[in-house]
C-alpha cells in the first residue's frame, strides 16, 4: 500500500504535491455528480392505497371539485387531440420565464401544439408555425420531462433528441426520457358563470418549479395512478400493474382583462376559489387541464426533471401554456363551453 509522507512523496517514490491531490479529488467528486445525478428523496414516493381518497375530486390542486353551481354555469368542455410529442420536440428553453435565453430553463420541456416554441419565439413565428393538434391550434403546451432513473442516456429511443440540453440531460437531470403513454389537452367551463374568450397569446403558468426551496406557496403538483380518479398527491405515486402514473396540470383561469403577460407571469392570470368563483375584477375564461400518463417504470425509478437545488422533487411538478388559437377558434372553443355542451377538436 502506498502512504503519503510529511515532503509529499508516496512511498513508492513518486513526488505528488499536496495541491496536485486536492485537485484530483476535486475532480473525481465532480465526475461522480455528474455520471451519478443526486436521486429524488426517497420520502417523495408513495404507494397509491396509502393516499387518502376524495371523494369529490377533480378541482385544481386535489381539492373537491365544486358541488354546487349556478344558473349562468358554463359545464361545458371541449377536447384536443394534440399528440404526445412523437416528433421529439424537446429543449431546456422556457420562452415565457426566460424569452431569448437558450437553455435558460436548466432542465428539459416537452412540447405538443405549436412545433417552433423555443427560446427564440415570437408571437409572429408561433402564429406562422404548424402544430400537432389535429384541429389546428396553434398554443404552445409544454412541461418538463420525466425520466427513467436506472437507464442512461437522455433521449427516448426512437423519439429524436433532447435539442438545447447540456450533455445527457444537463444540470443533475439524467436517464431517459419517457414518452407519455396518453396527453389529454381540455378546456372546461366555470360553475358560476359563463367564460369570456382568451385573448391570443395569453401566457399561463402552473405550479412552482422551486417549490422546493421557495415555501411552494405557488405548488400545485398532482400525481395519481389510472384506476383511482379519487387520489391525488403530490408525491411519486408507485402505481400497480396495469395502471398508468399520471400527471394533472391545472391552469389559472381567472383572468384580469388586460394584458397577455405580467411581470410575475402569474399577476394577470390567477386561480378561481376551491368553490369555483374568481376574484373580484377578474373574468372567467376557459379553464385548460393537461393530463398525461406513462407507463410506470419499476420501483422507484423515475422523476421529473428540475433545478439542480430542487432534488428532483415532485412538488415541482409545472406546466406552461401560449395562447395562439385564432379568434375564430377561440370563439367556438367558448361557444362549446358556455352551450354545456361536449366538443372534441379534430382534423
Amino acid at each position: 500500500m502506498l502512504h503519503l509522507v510529511r515532503d509529499h512523496r508516496w512511498s513508492a517514490g513518486a513526488v505528488l504535491p499536496f495541491g496536485v491531490l486536492l485537485c484530483l479529488v476535486l475532480a473525481l467528486s465532480l465526475l461522480t455528480v455528474r455520471l451519478w445525478p443526486e436521486a429524488a428523496e426517497s420520502g417523495d414516493y408513495v404507494d397509491i392505497g396509502a393516499v387518502r381518497a376524495v371523494h369529490a375530486a377533480g378541482a385544481a390542486g386535489g381539492e373537491p371539485a365544486p358541488e354546487e353551481s349556478g344558473p349562468d354555469a358554463s359545464t361545458g368542455s371541449s377536447t384536443e387531440d394534440c399528440g404526445r410529442n412523437l416528433e421529439g420536440h424537446r429543449n431546456s428553453d422556457n420562452v415565457v420565464i426566460s424569452p431569448g435565453v437558450v437553455g435558460g430553463a436548466h432542465h428539459v420541456h416537452d412540447y405538443v401544439g405549436n412545433l417552433s416554441t423555443d427560446a427564440l419565439a415570437t408571437d409572429a413565428s408561433l402564429a406562422a408555425a404548424g402544430t400537432t393538434c389535429t384541429g389546428g391550434d396553434r398554443s404552445s403546451y409544454y412541461w418538463p420531462v420525466l425520466r427513467r432513473t436506472d437507464r442512461g442516456g437522455g433521449t427516448a429511443a426512437g423519439h429524436g433528441g433532447d435539442h438545447g440540453q447540456d450533455g445527457p440531460g444537463g444540470h443533475g437531470n439524467a436517464g431517459e426520457i419517457l414518452v407519455p403513454e396518453t396527453v389529454t389537452v381540455e378546456f372546461r367551463g366555470n360553475p358560476w358563470s359563463k367564460v369570456v374568450p382568451m385573448p391570443r397569446f395569453l401566457r399561463l403558468l402552473e405550479g412552482d418549479p422551486t417549490a422546493a426551496t421557495d415555501g411552494g406557496a405557488d405548488a400545485r403538483a398532482r400525481w395519481g395512478c389510472t384506476g383511482y380518479p379519487d387520489r391525488t398527491t403530490d408525491r411519486y405515486p408507485l402505481c400497480p400493474a396495469g395502471s398508468l402514473l399520471t400527471r394533472t396540470l391545472d391552469f389559472p383561469s381567472c383572468w384580469d382583462g388586460r394584458g397577455t403577460d405580467s411581470p410575475d407571469h402569474r399577476a394577470h392570470a390567477v386561480f378561481p376559489s376551491a368553490t369555483g368563483v374568481c376574484p373580484p375584477r377578474t373574468f372567467p375564461v376557459p379553464h385548460l387541464r393537461v393530463t398525461l400518463g406513462y407507463r410506470p417504470p419499476p420501483g422507484r425509478a423515475f422523476a421529473v426533471d428540475a433545478f439542480p437545488e430542487q432534488h428532483h422533487s415532485p412538488r415541482t411538478d409545472h406546466g406552461v401554456f401560449i395562447g395562439v388559437m385564432t379568434d375564430d377558434r377561440m370563439a367556438a372553443l367558448v361557444a362549446c363551453l358556455n352551450q354545456n355542451r361536449s366538443c372534441r377538436e379534430s382534423g
